[in-house]
């Protein structure tokens, strides 16, 4: 089935999958729902940050979830480290009933709403499983009903079942790269477990963000192999490098010319993602298909 379908298909994983699957009562509606996955530390949390802030100055009302353990996807939204919902489970012995949402939902810049679901300690439970309950303490409490955008900021390039549980929520998936190998190595990967949830569920790729990089070739032959797109170009800037250092998202920054275009590049993402984006069918690259592709002879 190509992602071109209009028919889009309801249902579960194929069988045999050991995927976290997705009550109906929890899906989200009303919003449009993008997830951020890349290779670890390729900056999707400071891209999810950044977009976020953007879709606000566009006036639009935007819930923002970390799904990493590390905690650290909203931080210069908030200015700090806040609290997870794994965390504030555990402070009430995991009876959800006596949480407010003051316990796990903070705002950030603008008016942003930043939640940190958090993860099962190292080698223990499922991070899926966090993803699901946040999803559902955020209905319960009706803090999705006046929602325009949500983004899932997703833990480095993992495409399990537990971290792929976003997916099931998002009605579209954005790649965070670099103009090297190794990440556009694991984007391929990343675009392969898309195409799979595809099939039964309504998320759909959008195309890639190539970050910190000065070029864009090796990303941009990379697309024109898979038939994927690039939808923004963030340069290696001091000034995005600074902005976590001071714990703010670019649009926070005293306004030098290289914090302007990198704002001015992050509105005009968040306005076509707003908008829509015509359709595609992206394949992934067998494996030798890259190293030949990639890089110098």
């Amino acid at each position: 089935m190509s992602p071109k379908d209009l028919t889009i298909p309801t249902g579960e994983d194929g069988e045999g999958s050991v995927q976290v699957h997705l009550d109906e009562s929890d899906k989200i509606t009303g919003a449009k729902v993008f997830a951020v996955y890349g290779k670890g530390g390729i900056g999707k949390s400071t891209t999810s940050s950044n977009l976020s802030a953007a879709f606000s100055i566009l006036g639009k009302r935007v819930l923002q979830i970390g799904c990493d353990p590390k905690h650290d996807s909203t931080f210069t939204l908030t200015g700090s480290l806040v609290p997870t919902v794994i965390d504030v489970l555990k402070d009430v012995d995991f009876h959800p009933e006596e949480l407010r949402p003051e316990d796990f939902v903070f705002e950030g810049f603008n008016g942003v709403m930043c939640v940190e679901a958090g993860g099962p300690p190292a080698g223990t439970g499922c991070g899926g499983y966090v993803v699901g309950q946040t999803v559902k303490l955020l209905k319960q409490h009706h803090l999705l009903d006046d929602t325009d955008v949500v983004i899932f900021d997703v833990l480095g390039d993992v495409v399990c079942g537990g971290f792929a549980a976003p997916l099931q929520h998002a009605d579209q998936a954005v790649v965070v790269t670099a103009n090297d190998f190794d990440s556009i190595y694991a984007m391929n990967r990343i675009i392969a477990a898309v195409q799979a949830k595809s099939k039964n569920y309504k998320v759909r790729l959008a195309g890639c963000v190539a970050n910190r990089s000065r070029a864009t070739d090796e990303v941009d032959r990379f697309c024109e192999a898979s038939d994927f797109r690039r939808l923004a170009h963030m340069p290696d800037l001091d000034a995005i490098r600074r902005s976590r250092l001071k714990k703010k998202t670019l649009f926070a920054m005293d306004e030098d010319p290289d914090v302007l275009v990198a704002r001015a590049e992050y509105l005009r993402l968040a306005q076509s993602l707003w908008d829509g984006l015509p359709p595609m069918s992206p394949h992934s690259l067998p494996d030798r298909e890259i190293f030949e592709l990639l890089g110098f002879d």
